[in-house]
């Protein structure tokens, strides 16, 4: 089958999965079948053993319009860091800086996530860094469902083709995202969730502690649960 199909394929089949998720949060409980019979959901796991790397997701994005961010952003904002890492952090979107350099994390608050990654022992080329979405909302306004469902469908291929071991969910808006629900941060903080099968630990983003830095001490306590789990996969391999 030819590659072009293949990840023609696997972002239908995530984009689906996302929006089937969104419906299933807003109390749509019967999910649709496809012609053949066969659940979107089931398929879209299925897509997940097709193998493929970051550089082919980041070439199938390509210059990418599939919503109306491509029209205002500068720069793509794909994603930086070891594509075999046990870490990924995923933040909400990129911010003024970040589409100036195409680079997640460049800012003031990058620089203080540098430090809280260098506190656990890690530097940004051990980790894997993104967004739920790849462009700047215009004046960083909140994304828009329909712009997170279908940029959703690559940040799930990300995911798939790292297959790190946890992922950090980094503040509100990204939170809420992946985990389709409104719980408020500050309540699900510091609790394992899931997303794709992964561990997900839910903290506060960079942004938020530089505005209010008393709550480091609570982002400090998510990164010991983060490593201390990291610990335990890697003495149980």
């Amino acid at each position: 089958m030819p590659e072009q199909l293949l990840n023609d394929i696997r972002t239908t089949l995530a984009s689906a999965r996302s929006q089937l998720e969104y419906l299933s949060d807003l109390g749509v409980e019967t999910l649709l079948r496809d012609a053949a019979g066969v659940e979107l959901e089931q398929q879209s796991d299925a897509s997940k053993s097709l193998d493929e790397t970051l550089d082919a997701i980041r070439e199938d994005l390509g210059d990418c319009q599939r919503c109306g961010l491509g029209a205002s952003r500068k720069e793509l904002v794909y994603g930086v860091g070891n594509p075999n890492a046990r870490l990924v952090l995923v933040g909400e979107a990129p911010g003024r800086e970040e589409d100036q350099k195409g680079e997640p994390f460049v800012g003031e608050a990058g620089r203080l996530l540098d430090r809280i990654l260098q506190a656990m022992g890690m530097q940004r080329e051990d980790v894997y860094i993104c967004n739920v979405l790849k462009c700047r909302p215009p004046d960083n306004r909140d994304p828009q469902p329909e712009e997170v469902a279908t940029c959703e469908a690559f940040l799930i291929r990300q995911i798939a083709a790292i297959n790190p071991q946890v992922i950090i969910g980094l503040g509100r808006f990204a939170v809420h995202s992946l985990l389709k629900n409104k719980v408020p941060i500050s309540r699900i903080r510091g609790e394992w969730q899931s997303y794709q099968g992964i561990p997900l630990m839910p903290t506060y983003h960079p942004a938020y502690l530089l505005r209010n830095p008393e709550g480091k001490r609570d982002v400090w306590e998510d990164m010991k649960e983060v490593m201390r789990r990291l610990n335990a996969e890697a003495d149980n391999p």
